[in-house]
């Protein structure tokens, strides 16, 4: 690509608008820019990068004989409501009519589409085992869009799927695909993470996560070094940190806490331990209230929570709502007299004689216990901490950020019993086909390695998906030797498939020499004055050095750095 007359443009303000650093220099690079919130369109060298790892997932799922197909994007509402998932996706799924009223809406996944795209061909045990995959578009409506390319409303998805006869073959075709993945997200040049996970909304059997791990990685993970335990913080099993009280009942005062509703304030107030407290959380799950007790230390697992639950939307209740059940400000919120029914962490049983809110404002209980109050169920909804040890072997744990950006699942039968997908046996018997699910977000793969590889510069590319292998820089373009030069390596380059930049613009040699940091090509050829003596400069993005070379062994030596020599 000669930039002179092509679209390229770079920034050299931060963006007001990203909050992530792969947001923001993909943005100032030009690759991508924000349409509304959470929408992004690709500009030219953002899509190569986009294509590139395309391209490396393909020649991985090809690898293994998975065929490609395309699926709508436009779905009917009722494939989802035969799945029994509808309810599940509840406002993350955009919703719309058509002209005769039929309700439409916008593919958020596909389970339902593969399902009834194998039907068409299995029959018998003979038709399998298969798997299919697509690379398209797919859409969330995101309440909280954010990070650039990390958390958006439309993003671009690899999904596959497996159809085996039995768990064996499934679990073959997993495997399969997980070692596939591996292959993938290593050629990306990814730090990664697999982890276990919820299953969520998917169901079935198994679920892991693939994640890049990075500061800014809205997932929680939970990695033993020990004995290489690792779970999402979703799904990660939280010890009894809280030894079970062998205090003597005490008798439950009521007290006046006038103007403090924090556990800080009424602990200074009261002169007592933080390690006595309970708060009491107020939720609104699907459409009804629970209140959750969780000791006043630790911070409640959304997710473990709505899995106990078994809803599909949970949020903390309005603070208006707070107020009309407790009848009270919020900060009093407590157990006793509550109209709703009561969920304790684990931790919280294993307590007595604690403090929480007396459900009237500028009033607290002391020396409550679980016998005066009714309650639920009892369960493991607490985030996990840094004082928490490995479930297995007891040692103590590492927590990292981590950035989804890949997913597999062992479905097993749950799509084909609701969709009807079967095959007749050796027997001649209908039973249903086993399925698997695979997917990769390739906008975060993307915004993964731009958050992994960076420097005060601008991006570092690793050499596959970077947009341009090779920048040929011209230092002045009113020097006809430099530009033969410039335009003899060009020619030479692009006949040999090195994807190669020319920067024959008409500016000063430090803007382009800033530009091309601030893209990331990995390597920059550089042709000035020395030409004369038919010598170039030749730097790699990741080395502050450079070596001059002939102009004629510049293609070797760029295939020998190509091929990590």
């Amino acid at each position: 690509m000669k930039l002179k007359h092509s679209y390229f443009y770079t920034l050299r303000e931060e963006s007001k608008q990203e909050e992530s650093v792969s947001g923001n220099l993909l943005t100032r690079c030009g690759m991508i820019k924000k349409t509304s919130s959470g929408v992004y369109m690709y500009l030219p060298l953002g899509y190569k990068v986009i294509k590139n790892i395309e391209k490396i997932i393909r020649e991985e799922l090809e690898n293994i004989e998975a065929g490609e197909l395309m699926m709508p994007a436009l779905i009917p509402e009722d494939v989802y409501v035969s799945s029994g998932r509808r309810q599940a996706f509840g406002k993350d799924m955009f919703s719309l009519k058509d002209r005769f009223d039929k309700n439409y809406c916008l593919a958020p996944t596909h389970e339902e589409m593969f399902t009834m795209a194998a039907a068409a061909k299995i029959k018998s045990y003979k038709d399998l085992p298969f798997s299919i995959y697509q690379i398209q578009d797919k859409f969330r409506d995101e309440p909280r869009s954010r990070y650039g390319l990390i958390r958006v409303r439309e993003f671009l998805m690899k999904d596959a799927y497996s159809f085996d006869i039995d768990e064996k073959g499934l679990n073959d075709s997993y495997n399969e695909m997980y070692n596939a993945y591996k292959k993938i997200f290593t050629r990306l040049g990814l730090d990664y993470r697999i982890v276990k996970s919820d299953t969520g909304a998917m169901g079935g059997l198994l679920s892991e996560e693939f994640q890049a791990i990075t500061d800014i990685g809205e997932d929680k993970l939970v990695i033993c070094d020990h004995c290489g335990y690792s779970a999402n913080s979703d799904i990660a099993k939280c010890n009894l940190l809280t030894p079970k009280s062998d205090e003597e009942l005490k008798v439950r005062e009521l007290i006046k806490t006038p103007g403090v509703g924090t556990i800080d304030e009424v602990s200074n107030y009261l002169e007592e331990s933080k390690d006595k407290f309970v708060k009491t959380l107020i939720y609104k799950a699907d459409d009804k209230f629970y209140a959750v007790l969780i000791k006043g230390s630790n911070e409640v697992n959304e997710a473990k929570l709505k899995k106990l639950l078994k809803v599909s939307e949970i949020s903390l209740a309005e603070p208006t709502d707070v107020e009309d059940l407790t009848n009270a400000k919020v900060g009093f919120a407590g157990p006793i007299g509550l109209n709703i029914p009561i969920i304790i962490d684990n931790e919280v049983a294993n307590m007595k004689n604690f403090i929480v809110g007396a459900n009237k404002t500028d009033y607290h209980y002391k020396n409550v216990n679980l016998e005066d109050f009714d309650y639920l169920m009892i369960g493991d909804i607490r985030c996990i901490t840094d004082l928490d040890v490995c479930p297995k072997c007891g040692q103590k744990l590492n927590i990292k950020n981590g950035i989804e950006i890949g997913n597999t699942f062992k479905l097993g039968t749950k799509y084909s019993e609701a969709l009807g997908l079967t095959y007749l046996n050796k027997e001649n018997q209908s039973k249903y086909v086993w399925m698997g699910c695979y997917g990769i977000g390739i906008g975060r793969c993307m915004a993964s390695v731009v958050e992994q590889n960076h420097d005060d510069k601008g991006i570092i590319w690793p050499v596959e998906i970077a947009p341009f292998k090779v920048a040929i820089i011209i230092v002045n373009t009113k020097d006809e030797a430099q530009n033969d030069a410039a335009n003899y390596l060009y020619t030479e380059f692009r006949k040999n498939k090195i994807s190669t930049i020319l920067d024959d613009r008409d500016e000063r040699v430090g803007v382009k020499f800033n530009d091309m940091d601030l893209i990331g090509i990995p390597i920059r050829i550089t042709i000035g004055n020395k030409i004369n003596d038919q010598l170039v400069e030749v730097k790699e993005r990741k080395k502050e050095s450079f070596e001059e070379i002939s102009l004629y062994d510049a293609l070797a030596r760029i295939e020998d750095i190509l091929d990590g020599e």
